[in-house]
């Protein structure tokens, strides 16, 4: 078996593992599929990766942009708390399993193969399992398996054994699977057909938030028809808004910190410490509020040039290797198709509902203390404002943000004490529902709770399915009329 490990090991750490690369590939694959012209597919697979690395930069950006506030925070505040945010939670979780589990260090990156080519087999089985989705986004699926990795180590003694990572590498793959799988008929309902499902941190909550959005409001009163004084129609600019919100947001925090910390740099580690020699502090300020915007700007950039390719290069992949399938793609895809506002207000209120929850942490004592992580309260919350607002306005997409971001802080305090992590967790929303739960059944039903986790999870595209009044339009794709 040596000889098959030496080029899976390259394919992972090299493709799989780099999803700019691999997205690339996909377009490389499905145009050569559709016997496009070679300069074409070339041209393809350049556009393609180029346009995730310009998404990986923007999304590097705005997390190295935040991450010194929080440094900061941490530091005047003297809290000792976990960070929910999935880069902190995939190193704690690696340094548990290396410091508990020293045989299983590299469970993750084989679960990662095994997991997807579970999920390979389950779309090559459409017709049985009722699944029509790949995940394709790498560096979430390496943050994936790390946090359950630990989950099926530590809470199933009866797996840690040379089935365990045979296990964590099945569940994963079903799970990437059946998940973005929900986000299909959200999606393209969102998209007006966009071709291309969800594989990210949120899809159980897409799932949700596109079932229980008509009921909190009318999609009529969205974001883009809000009426708002004539001095606010600025706001239905994505820059203006978005630079005007987290000027308000982090300028409170940077003036509430201070020049002193912000120029420490025992204490901004990451990122560019204030320099007072060069700069006035305001200035500082403000030029790191209009940092976000800067990076959100090109992060839509980037997605409109690589979702374009990939689109139609799934094509060939869709009808010559997996016919009916639809590629699961990063979550930032499906910003460009919403309200140019949703993606603000999401990161608002979800920052909101945390905010307040973190404070009632602190008031009641708990021996947990959450510090919000940027990746959570802006991607999670974004996408749940994005898909709200497109079902049921301005007000389901305030009131499911603001939920999100009490759940993220809430449920990561009680994940971090079930796993007995230090320093952080995942924190995305599907990462505590529903992954609270399946931890739960992992620790008191061991082995048995980890399979009815497995067939509760491919029981999903199954009701799926007798749900639809149409079975060739699920196939498909296709929203169907509810």
């Amino acid at each position: 078996m040596d000889f098959l490990q030496t080029p899976l090991n390259w394919f992972s750490q090299n493709i799989l593992q780099n999803p700019a690369f691999f997205v690339g590939l996909l377009v490389l694959v499905g145009y050569a599929l559709l016997k496009k012209k070679p300069h074409d597919v070339f041209a393809g697979f350049i556009k393609a990766t180029v346009g995730y690395m310009i998404l990986n930069v923007a999304s590097g950006g705005l997390v190295t942009t935040f991450r010194p506030i929080l440094a900061a925070l941490n530091y005047k505040f003297q809290i000792d708390a976990a960070v929910i945010d999935p880069y902190f939670g995939l190193a704690a979780a690696n340094g548990k399993i290396a410091e508990e589990f020293p045989d299983f260090v590299s469970a993750a990156t084989t679960a990662l193969l095994i997991g997807f080519g579970v999920n390979i087999l389950l779309v090559a089985l459409r017709k049985v399992t009722k699944v029509r989705t790949l995940f394709i986004t790498g560096h979430i699926m390496v943050q994936q398996a790390a946090t359950i990795s630990l989950m099926v180590l530590f809470l199933i003694p009866a797996l840690r054994n040379q089935f365990g990572t045979a296990a964590i590498g099945i569940i994963c793959g079903i799970y990437w699977a059946v998940s973005s799988n929900m986000t299909v008929e959200p999606t393209q309902r969102l998209t007006g057909g966009g071709g291309f499902a969800i594989g990210h941190q949120q899809q159980f909550a897409i799932w949700f938030v596109d079932k229980i959005a008509p009921k909190l409001g009318k999609k009529e009163e969205n974001l883009d028809n809000l009426k708002l004084p004539s001095f606010l129609n600025i706001f239905h600019d994505t820059v203006v808004a978005s630079a005007t919100l987290m000027l308000v947001f982090f300028g409170v925090i940077l003036f509430i910190l201070g020049p002193e910390i912000m120029a420490n740099p025992e204490v901004i580690t990451s990122g560019t410490p204030y320099n007072p020699a060069k700069q006035a502090f305001f200035m500082y300020v403000i030029q790191t509020a209009f940092t976000f915007s800067v990076y959100l700007f090109i992060l839509m950039q980037g997605v409109r040039m690589f979702v374009a390719e990939l689109t139609n290069a799934f094509q060939g992949i869709s009808s010559k290797l997996l016919p009916g399938s639809f590629p699961a793609v990063d979550v930032a895809a499906s910003y460009g198709f919403g309200s140019s506002n949703a993606v603000l207000s999401g990161f608002a209120f979800g920052l909101i509902g945390q905010l307040i929850t973190i404070v009632l942490l602190i008031v009641f004592k708990s021996p947990i203390l959450i510090i919000t992580g940027f990746v959570p309260v802006f991607f999670d919350n974004a996408a749940i404002a994005v898909y709200a607002d497109k079902r049921g306005g301005w007000k389901a997409a305030a009131i499911l943000s603001f939920i999100s971001g009490v759940l993220q802080v809430a449920l990561g305090a009680v994940c971090v004490g079930l796993l007995e992590l230090s320093g952080g967790y995942h924190g995305n929303i599907d990462f505590e529902v529903p992954w609270l739960p399946f931890a739960l059944a992992f620790k008191y039903l061991g082995i048995a709770g980890y399979v009815l986790v497995c067939l509760f999870l491919l029981a999903i595209p199954q009701l799926q399915f007798a749900k639809a009044k149409d079975k060739e339009a699920y196939y498909r794709g296709e929203a169907q009329a509810e």
